[in-house]
């Protein structure tokens, strides 16, 4: 039985996610964490054979919870999961140490099977690098450090108000408009305002470039 661990803020996410995993029957899902530091501490108490982990979580990002983790247990198996398919993220996650990087929207199929590659020793990378390359640097090429990965440039808030950096965040965790709307009790119209204003102010003119400039410049640091 691989036991696995389940971190993430949304607990929808980590419920399907469990779903999808325990109908394996060689999988078990012992814990569920929400937020960086309390996964931290579960992993103190209990750990898992794989911990599958978002990247963006409160207190402790996903990547940095895999850094603390991996410098104290380099054996430790870690599963970066996010919404974006962006080479950046998987370079960074290669770079903390993480054994592999999923996408919220991946099948069952390959889910389980990305659990069970990494459990037995195995790297497993979905999103625009390939497995084989990603094993490549992990092997033998150098790993690339945060300036290589991202060049960061002078951050700036770009007028945004407090309300469009709280959505800004939302639209970073991958939120729909309806479930923006539901959260701060506006129309989703109200919403879709605030996003153009966003994307005009930001100076980008789709989701994935936004998604890139957040990033690049720490707009939510």
């Amino acid at each position: 039985m691989i036991k696995v661990a389940l971190a993430d803020d949304h607990e929808i996410v980590r419920y399907g996610i469990k779903m999808v995993l325990e109908d394996d029957p060689e999988i078990e899902v012992i814990w569920e964490a929400s937020d960086g530091q309390e996964t931290i501490d579960k992993m103190h108490e209990s750990t898992p054979d794989v911990l599958v982990a978002d990247i963006r979580m409160p207190l402790l990002t996903g990547l940095e919870v895999t850094q603390q983790l991996k410098q104290e247990d380099p054996t430790l198996k870690i599963i970066m999961l996010t919404m974006h398919d962006d080479s950046e993220y998987i370079l960074k996650s290669v770079q903390y140490g993480a054994d592999g990087y999923l996408l919220k929207d991946t099948n069952k199929a390959e889910f389980n099977k990305a659990v069970k590659m990494v459990n037995s020793g195995q790297k497993y990378f979905s999103g625009d690098i390939s497995t084989t390359i990603v094993n490549s640097i992990m092997s033998g090429g150098a790993i690339p450090t945060t300036k290589e990965v991202v060049s960061p440039v002078a951050s700036q808030d770009y007028g945004l108000t407090k309300r469009e950096k709280q959505i800004l965040s939302l639209i970073y965790d991958g939120v729909s408009n309806k479930d923006i709307a539901d959260k701060l009790d506006k129309s989703i119209r109200t919403i879709e305002t605030h996003r153009f204003n966003i994307m005009k102010k930001i100076e980008v003119n789709n989701i994935t470039e936004l998604l890139k400039k957040v990033d690049r410049e720490g707009l939510l640091n």
